[in-house]
């Protein structure tokens, strides 16, 4: 066996190869399963035992000696492989798949269009707000649930910075610096301490509206409303009141729309009802006004607010809020507008 291992050691130190299948097949006969190599190991078990340390020995080192060779030829080649030559590496692979834009981003921009055609103008805000424009200026009692830890991201423990949760706080801001008429949409990111699900998440996007001016009435807010739904959602659109409550309006009222898909006729979507709640509004409450430096005597407003993830599952039908930051390539696919 000594002599066998000695040829192919010799025959190992001569090899050659021009291209990568002839080095693969050198691997492939010396170093695979049926290899030589191999095949001196199944020989093993008929080596006399005074000698099988000498020929385990000599055949790790034609192992070893065989696969340094193949990986030697393999890097010669590699080396000197010119047909990269020229060739820019940092350009942008060929086609150029075409993205598409957000379905929230999409929802976004129509709602901003609708409100802009009846001359709302764009209002932005930070994030990372203080308790008197989330809470305080805006009619929130001091024991109000939504100060608690549970319910809201506060920074640091500090119970004077947080999150904010809605986009309110924008229109507080707005309403201490600019002196009537004000005619405002406030789109924006919000936080709540909330567990994430399908149906909810700990952040997502609110569109809020507010008009303030002389002589501004309900009826202005129900026309406003109507106008808009008609055009985000059809001109067939019917809509309805419903008292609620809220800290920074008087009176308060939740807005539901007939549901667009079963026509008001009644399905699953809807609960058999024909009608889905699409945001809440009312008039804005006057210690709102005199605590952002307006007087309410003289002035009276509306205000609006509505998710915007809300308004996007009516229009799209998306079931697990999940999917809209998830980034998963096959579900915003599915928003490609056709060419």
């Amino acid at each position: 066996m000594l002599n066998k291992i000695n040829q192919l050691q010799d025959e190992i130190k001569a090899l050659s190869a021009s291209t990568m299948e002839q080095v693969e097949a050198l691997r492939v006969k010396y170093l695979s399963k049926k290899g030589e190599v191999s095949a001196l190991m199944a020989d093993f078990r008929n080596v006399a035992a005074d000698q099988k340390r000498q020929i385990g020995m000599a055949i790790n080192e034609l192992k070893e000696l065989a696969t340094n060779k193949i990986n030697d030829l393999r890097k010669q080649l590699a080396s000197a492989d010119t047909s990269l030559d020229g060739l820019d590496l940092t350009r942008t692979p060929s086609p150029v798949k075409l993205g598409t834009r957000h379905p929230l981003s999409i929802v976004r921009e129509e709602i901003i269009a609708i409100f802009r055609r009846l001359g709302f103008t764009i209002a932005e805000g930070p994030e990372i707000e203080d308790d008197w424009h989330v809470f305080s200026s805006l009619n929130f009692a001091a024991d109000h649930p939504a100060r608690d830890m549970q319910d809201t991201f506060f920074i640091q423990r500090n119970p004077d910075v947080l999150l904010r949760t809605h986009t309110s706080s924008v229109q507080s801001r707005v309403m201490e610096t600019t002196e009537p008429p004000i005619r405002i949409i406030c789109p924006g990111r919000v936080y709540r301490n909330e567990a994430i699900s399908a149906r909810a998440h700990c952040f997502f996007h609110q569109v809020e509206a507010l008009y303030v001016d002389q002589n501004v009435s309900y009826a202005d807010l129900r026309q406003t409303l109507l106008y808009f739904a008609r055009e985000m959602f059809g001109p067939d659109t019917k809509i309805r009141l419903r008292p609620s409550y809220f800290p920074f309006t008087e009176p308060s009222a939740e807005m539901d729309i007939s549901c667009n898909i079963c026509g008001g006729k009644g399905c699953a979507f809807c609960k058999g009802t024909g009608w889905v709640e699409i945001l809440g509004c009312g008039m804005v409450d006057p210690n709102v006004l005199e605590a952002c430096g307006i007087d309410s005597k003289k002035y009276s407003g509306f205000a609006l607010g509505m998710g915007v993830e809300r308004i996007t599952n009516l229009k799209y039908r998306v079931k697990d809020l999940r999917m809209f930051s998830e980034n998963d390539v096959r579900f915003l696919d599915e928003f490609q507008p056709a060419h």
